[in-house]
């Protein structure tokens, strides 16, 4: 066996490791079954519980709190915005200044509305495209050119009627409004239909039909039936109709007769008679 004391700590346990030793021992030998038969050491016992008086109760301030409101939701923001409005012009300046709408940061412009203030026909469809939200009127691109030939074809025009949207501002990139963007919107809609006082309401779209008229069924199944449309400002209930959208027919031209059909009904109903 070599003499390890003149070696190096390192180099002593490198010859340890080469030697094959991988634990190391005591000098004494301990015997771990008699270790682990005798009884544990007694815990100690514990001392007498500590008990610390409670704090004194926090004094409330004599004077009570001013309460914090609670924070005012788009919609009800929208209802109240709205119904200050007495005229379309008023009701177009409330829009411009009203930003809880996100569509409106994304928007290029406001697109409120266009025709007659005084109109007995009033238009809705769903949402501005990429051409209203640069002009800034509501149907000036091809769908808005095809419902300009539509009423022309029924002896109606702009300054005969009122054309607007469920929504004021394009959705970025056309996509599908949300519930709630529409559901902001919705109280100009209202202000607007009870300031025009229309006696023909036509709801262009499923989207439109939905809001106005609270139908679920596609155009298809709704058009040619009579509906009411009725709000708490309106002094009666208007007529009111779902169509085709413009926008539609241009996509499936064969439907075109089923929408002069349509045209023909509220030719037909304007030309009536007023109900006593």
């Amino acid at each position: 066996m070599p003499e390890l004391d003149h070696l190096p700590d390192a180099a002593l346990l490198r010859w340890y490791l080469d030697a094959g030793v991988d634990e190391t021992v005591g000098e004494q030998p301990v015997n771990r079954y008699r270790e682990a038969a005798e009884p544990a050491a007694p815990m100690p016992a514990a001392g007498p519980a500590v008990v610390h008086p409670a704090p004194p109760p926090i004094q409330q301030p004599s004077v009570p709190l001013t309460p914090v409101p609670a924070a005012v939701g788009p919609v009800a923001s929208a209802v109240a915005r709205a119904a200050q409005a007495a005229s379309l012009d008023e009701l177009r300046e409330a829009l411009a200044g009203f930003d809880a709408c996100p569509l409106s940061k994304t928007a290029t412009k406001l697109v409120f509305g266009d025709g007659n203030p005084r109109a007995r026909v009033v238009l809705i469809g769903e949402a501005p495209g990429a051409e209203e939200d640069r002009q800034g009127v509501p149907f000036v691109g091809p769908s808005g050119r095809l419902l300009d030939r539509m009423l022309a074809s029924i002896g109606l025009d702009r300054t005969k009627v009122f054309i607007s949207n469920t929504l004021f501002w394009r959705p970025p990139g056309n996509r599908n409004p949300s519930t709630m963007e529409v559901a902001t919107c919705m109280p100009f809609v209202e202000r607007m239909l009870e300031l025009i006082d229309p006696e023909f309401l036509v709801a262009l779209g499923g989207p439109a039909a939905s809001a106005l008229l609270g139908q679920k069924e596609s155009v298809g199944r709704l058009r040619g039936r009579d509906f009411t449309y009725q709000t708490a400002g309106l002094p009666r209930p208007v007529r009111a109709r779902a169509m085709y959208h413009p926008a539609y027919l241009l996509r499936s031209p064969a439907q075109k007769r089923l929408a002069w059909r349509d045209l023909l009904a509220l030719k037909k109903a304007i030309e009536e008679p007023p109900h006593p």
